[in-house]
């Protein structure tokens, strides 16, 4: 299996999954996506709201808010040695405390470690007028997106095949597969139709030019073809801002190799287990 980065920053990335199988593709994707804990408001204590917003609807609101995690710090709480309890090792306190009339914005809850602080301070929560206020304390803690979809760290996680295209020799050069593709991945060179390489993977698979070509050639067959790649994949991934794509991708594949230990451990004691029976 072999990965190759493509284009990669903070809060997105896009690269090449070779090497394996549609089913471990899927499950990488999923990993990603609900495998990977981060930082999210669970607890909140409302000491005055006389907003708009109903306590439920305030809690639910700032449960959404992006928090920045340093995984080397803080762990999941049902792995910390407080055992759930709460501590500065799984958990995050914040504090927010503001009257009207103004809007209240991510910018307004105030961390009590500033590393976990939001990721956008202009995210906002509720509109006050004149004399109202909300003053509350909330608490978040490490989890992941298989318990809630505020833990997912990801805000789009998803692959394709790798496209496939071939022209054969019998191409013309005619280029009404070239108008017909949406994506400008094909274009005409030397009086034959050719594929733009740095724009293959932007190919969604479509087959409009094949179609096209298809109605339009005079033998009843299509010049050209789009196949997929059974055993490659292009990812794209977009992070909240929680934590780097980078971080994602690399702690998702550390849990998919893990848990593949794992199993394997499973199996060799069943294995032996069944051959201590048979013996016995």
């Amino acid at each position: 299996m072999e990965l190759a980065m493509g284009r990669i920053d903070d809060t997105s990335g896009r690269f090449i999954l070779s090497g394996c199988t549609p089913a471990f593709a899927n499950s990488f994707r999923r990993e990603m996506i609900g495998g990977v804990a981060k930082l999210a408001i669970e607890d909140v204590k409302i000491y005055d709201n006389t907003s708009a917003l109903f306590d439920e609807m305030l809690a639910h609101r700032l449960g959404l808010i992006p928090l920045r995690t340093e995984r080397s710090v803080h762990v999941p709480a049902a792995e910390c040695a407080c055992e759930g309890v709460g501590c500065p090792a799984c958990t995050a306190i914040y504090t927010l405390s503001v009257e009207g009339p103004r809007m209240v914005t991510s910018g307004d809850l105030i961390p009590q470690d500033p590393s976990t602080g939001p990721v956008d301070d202009r995210i906002p929560i509720v509109k006050l007028t004149q004399d109202q206020k909300v003053v509350l304390e909330a608490k978040a803690v490490m989890a992941t997106g298989r318990q809630h979809a505020k833990w997912q760290p990801t805000l789009t996680c998803g692959y394709k095949n790798y496209p496939v295209i071939t022209m054969d020799e019998h191409c013309d050069g005619c280029g009404m597969c070239v108008e017909e593709c949406p994506r400008g991945v094909l274009a005409v060179r030397n009086e034959k139709v050719s594929v733009v390489k740095t724009r293959l993977e932007d190919c969604s698979l479509c087959r409009l030019c094949e179609r096209k070509c298809f109605e339009e050639s005079i033998g009843g067959e299509s010049s050209i073809r789009v196949t997929p790649d059974e055993t490659r994949f292009v990812f794209q991934v977009e992070s909240d801002g929680s934590l780097a794509v980078l971080e994602i991708v690399e702690t998702a594949l550390r849990h998919l190799k893990q848990k593949a230990l794992d199993l394997e451990t499973i199996l060799s004691e069943v294995s032996e287990g069944e051959s201590h029976a048979a013996t016995s």
